[in-house]
C-alpha cells in the first residue's frame, strides 16, 4: 500500500498532484515522510468566558456559529465577522479578506477555530489561524491539538497537506521496519511506524525529538552504511594496469618537481606522495583530493600522471566543462610535453582520439566514458570537480576495459562532518595552504548608492594597469543548470554596461554559447583583447586569467558563500592586487555578505553554509540525490559519530549480507551507489 502511486490518492484534484510530485512526493511513503517545519500547540481548548486567561496564548475555541457578517472598511478591506458562542459566552472572531469563508462556514453549525487570544479594549477575542466543522466522535485533523506545519512550496499549503496525510497515516502502521531489529534496539530507537505517527500527529511536543532523532538517525545510517558497501567493494577489485615505481623513477619525479617554475607547499608535496602511495598497489586507489580555490590540485593531479607515463600507463582526464579542459590541456602540455608526454584532447569540438592517434594522457570533459573511442592501458583516472563517481561509471570504464586507479577532485570547500559522512568510501587528501605570493583578495559590498563610484575607479584602474574585469550576472534560478533567464539577464547586462562603458571593450560569454564560439570569447580576454567580460556563472570553474584583477559579482545576495567563494577564485591569480566587489540590492543578506567580504578561508564559508543554508548550498545547489536529507544534518557530529558507530557493529555481524527491507531502503536511498558493477 504505502509504494502506491499518489496519483491515486482519494478525493485530490490533479493540480494537486501535480504539485506534490513538484516536491518529491510520488508515494504514500512520501507523503508519510515528508517533514514538517514547525508545529503549533492548539491542544488547549478554553471557553469563551476563560478566553481573558489566556492573553496572548494559542488556544481552540469550540462552539456554534450564531451569525456571520462581511463589513468593508473605509481601505476597502473586506472582514468576515463570525459570532461564535458556547455554554460560557460568545465571542467574535474576525477573518481579513476571505470571502470564502462565507460557503464554508454555516449559521448553526459547530466549529473548532484555533489561534491566539488578543485582547482589544475590554474584549478579548481569538486571532483565528485555522478552523474546522466538529463532527462527532473524530478527533480535528486541523484544529485542537499540536498541529504541524509543512513546507508550502509548489502552492501546497499546510492545511491540505495535513488533511491528506491524516488520510493515509493509519497506514503508517503497516510500514516495514528499515533499519535492522538489532540496531533499532540497541540505539534505542523509536519503531519507524511509532516515528511517523508522531511525526504527524504527536500528542506531546517533547514526543516529538524522539521521532525526528529516528529519521535522521535511519538517513545517516544509510548514507554511512552504503558508503561503507561501496568501499567494501571497490576494495575487492584488482587494477588491471599496474604502476611500478623504482629508484630510478622516483628520482625522475623528484627532478621533475624540482623544475617547476614555483616551490610546491608542504600539503601538495604529502598529497602527490599519498596519491603514489596508492598507484602502486594492485588494489585501485580511490582517492578524493581537495583544495580550496588556487590552492594547485592540477599541478599534483600532474605529477600523479606523469608516475604513470613513467610505467607506460595512460591516463585519462575529465573536466567538468569543455572551456576547462582545453584550459587544462594547455596547462598539462607547458607541465609535461617537455618531457615526452604526449597529451590528446576529446571533446564536443576537439575530437583528437577519432584520428587514431596515441597519447599517454587524454583530456575531456564528463563525457569522455561515453565516447565510442577505446582508450587502451589505462591505469589513472582524474575527475575534477565532480563529486560523486557512482557505479554507473565505473561500470562505464569496466566496459571499456579500465579498472582504474580513481582521482576525484574539487575546489569546493567541503565540511569536515559532511565529507566524513556523505564520502566516507574515499581516502581524502586536503590542500589548505595557498601557493606563496599569492596577494589576498580585497573584497567589498558595494550599494546601489556607490555602483557609480565604483565604475569611475574601474575606468581608471583599466587604463592605468590595464587590468582586466569579470563581470557576473546572477543565477535568475537557483539551479546547477544555466537557464534561458540567466543567459538573458547577462545579456541585458551586457548592453547596459557597453553604454557605461563607452570606449572600452566588452565581452559576452553564457553557457548556451557553441563551444567554438566560447573558446573564442576566452582567448580574446586571455590575449587582452577585451577589457571587461560580462558573464554567467559559467566561468565559476577553474578560468585562469592571470592579468583578470577585478570581479563585480550582481545580485549577489542570490549565491552561496561557497559559490561566491569560486567566483571571486577567478581573480587574484596573477601578482597585481585583486578585488571583488559585491553588487547586493537586498539588505536582508548584509550581514552573509560582509562575512563573505571578511573572510579568505573557504573552509570557514563552507562552515557557515552549512549552518545557515543547509548542505545543497554547499555544491551551489538547491538539492541532489545523494545529499538529500530532510531530518537529519551535517553538523550534528553526535549523531554522526553514533551513526558511524552502527554501521561498524552491525557489519561486525553482517559483513556479506544487506537483505530484505534494509537493501531496498538503500536501493531507494542511494540507487546509483549501491547497485554492484
Amino acid at each position: 500500500m504505502l509504494d502506491t502511486s499518489i496519483n491515486l490518492l482519494p478525493h485530490t484534484s490533479g493540480l494537486t498532484k501535480k504539485r506534490l510530485h513538484l516536491v518529491g512526493i510520488d508515494t504514500y511513503e512520501d507523503l508519510l515522510k515528508y517533514p514538517p517545519n514547525r508545529y503549533e500547540d492548539f491542544s488547549r481548548i478554553v471557553k469563551a468566558l476563560f478566553l481573558r486567561n489566556f492573553l496572548d496564548q494559542k488556544v481552540t475555541l469550540q462552539g456554534e456559529v450564531v451569525s456571520i457578517a462581511v463589513v468593508k472598511t473605509r481601505s476597502h478591506i473586506s472582514l468576515q465577522k463570525v459570532s461564535v458562542q458556547d455554554n460560557t459566552g460568545k465571542v467574535s472572531i474576525t477573518f481579513f479578506n476571505q470571502p470564502y469563508l462565507l460557503s464554508q462556514l454555516k449559521k448553526g453549525g459547530t466549529y473548532a477555530f484555533s489561534g491566539t487570544v488578543k485582547q482589544f479594549g475590554p474584549t478579548y477575542t481569538l486571532q483565528p489561524e485555522t478552523f474546522e466543522p466538529i463532527i462527532s466522535g473524530e478527533q480535528g485533523i486541523q484544529t485542537g491539538r499540536i498541529l504541524p506545519v509543512y513546507s508550502e512550496a509548489k502552492g501546497l499549503s499546510s492545511r491540505l497537506l495535513r488533511e491528506k496525510i491524516a488520510g493515509i497515516l493509519p497506514l503508517a502502521s503497516s510500514i516495514q521496519e528499515s533499519l535492522p531489529e538489532s540496531v533499532v534496539k540497541l540505539n534505542d530507537l523509536l519503531p519507524l511506524p511509532d516515528a511517523l505517527k508522531t511525526l504527524h500527529r504527536p500528542l506531546k511536543i517533547e514526543d516529538l525529538q524522539r521521532a525526528k532523532d529516528r529519521l535522521a538517525f535511519e538517513e545517516l545510517f544509510l548514507l554511512q552504511l552504503s558508503t561503507a558497501l561501496i568501499k567494501k567493494n571497490w576494495n575487492e577489485n584488482k587494477v588491471k594496469e599496474i604502476i611500478k615505481y623504482t629508484t630510478a623513477q622516483e628520482k625522475m619525479v623528484e627532478r621533475f618537481v624540482l623544475s617547476l617554475p614555483f616551490k610546491l607547499t608542504s600539503d601538495q608535496m604529502q598529497a602527490y606522495k599519498d596519491i603514489i602511495h596508492d598507484l602502486v598497489k594492485e588494489q585501485p586507489m580511490n582517492r578524493f583530493l581537495q583544495g580550496d580555490v588556487g590552492s594547485g590540485k592540477t599541478v599534483v593531479a600532474a605529477i600523479s600522471a606523469y608516475v604513470a607515463y613513467l610505467s607506460k600507463k595512460k591516463t585519462l582526464y575529465m573536466a567538468p566543462t569543455e572551456i576547462l579542459a582545453l584550459q587544462h590541456a594547455e596547462t598539462f602540455k607547458a607541465l609535461l610535453s617537455p618531457l615526452g608526454v604526449k597529451i590528446g584532447i576529446q571533446t564536443g569540438s576537439k575530437k583528437e582520439l577519432a584520428k587514431g592517434n596515441d597519447f599517454d594522457i587524454v583530456i575531456g570533459t564528463h563525457a569522455l566514458l561515453s565516447t565510442p573511442v577505446s582508450v587502451s592501458s589505462v591505469a589513472l583516472v582524474i575527475i575534477d570537480e565532480q563529486h560523486r563517481f557512482g557505479v554507473k561509471q565505473r561500470a562505464l570504464l569496466k566496459a571499456k576495459g579500465i579498472t582504474p586507479h580513481l582521482l576525484t577532485m574539487t575546489a569546493t570547500p567541503i565540511p569536515r562532518t559532511v565529507a566524513l559522512t556523505a564520502f566516507g568510501e574515499l581516502d581524502m587528501s586536503v590542500l589548505s595552504t595557498m601557493p606563496t605570493g599569492r596577494k589576498p583578495i580585497r573584497t567589498y559590498v558595494v550599494t546601489q548608492a556607490k555602483r557609480n563610484d565604483a565604475y569611475t575607479w574601474i575606468k581608471k584602474e583599466i587604463i592605468k594597469d590595464k587590468v582586466q574585469i569579470f563581470v557576473i550576472c546572477p543565477l535568475v534560478e537557483e539551479s546547477e543548470a544555466e537557464t534561458l533567464s540567466s543567459v538573458k539577464a547577462a545579456t541585458t547586462e551586457f548592453e547596459l554596461l557597453k553604454k557605461e562603458f563607452i570606449g572600452f571593450t566588452l565581452g559576452l560569454l553564457h553557457g548556451k554559447m557553441k563551444p567554438a564560439e566560447k573558446n573564442s570569447i576566452l582567448d580574446d580576454f586571455r590575449d587582452k583583447k577585451i577589457d571587461i567580460l560580462v558573464s554567467t556563472s559559467v566561468v565559476e570553474v577553474g578560468i585562469d586569467i592571470p592579468n583578470a584583477s577585478i570581479m563585480i559579482i550582481e545580485g549577489a545576495e542570490r549565491f552561496g558563500l561557497s559559490q561566491l567563494h569560486q567566483l571571486r577564485g577567478r581573480v587574484g591569480r596573477g601578482s597585481i592586487q585583486s578585488h571583488c566587489l559585491l553588487f547586493s540590492s537586498a539588505p536582508i543578506s548584509a550581514s552573509r555578505l560582509h562575512f563573505f567580504a571578511q573572510t579568505l578561508d573557504g573552509m570557514k564559508l563552507a562552515e557557515y553554509d552549512l549552518k545557515e543554508r543547509g548542505p545543497g548550498n554547499i555544491f551551489g545547489i538547491e538539492q541532489h540525490g545523494f545529499m538529500e536529507m530532510r531530518f537529519a544534518s551535517f553538523s550534528d557530529s553526535l549523531l554522526i559519530q553514533k551513526t558511524q558507530k552502527a554501521v561498524q557493529e552491525y557489519l561486525k555481524t553482517n559483513p556479506d549480507v544487506v537483505s530484505g527491507q534494509l537493501n531496498e531502503r538503500l536501493s531507494k536511498f542511494q540507487i546509483d551507489k549501491i547497485a554492484k558493477d
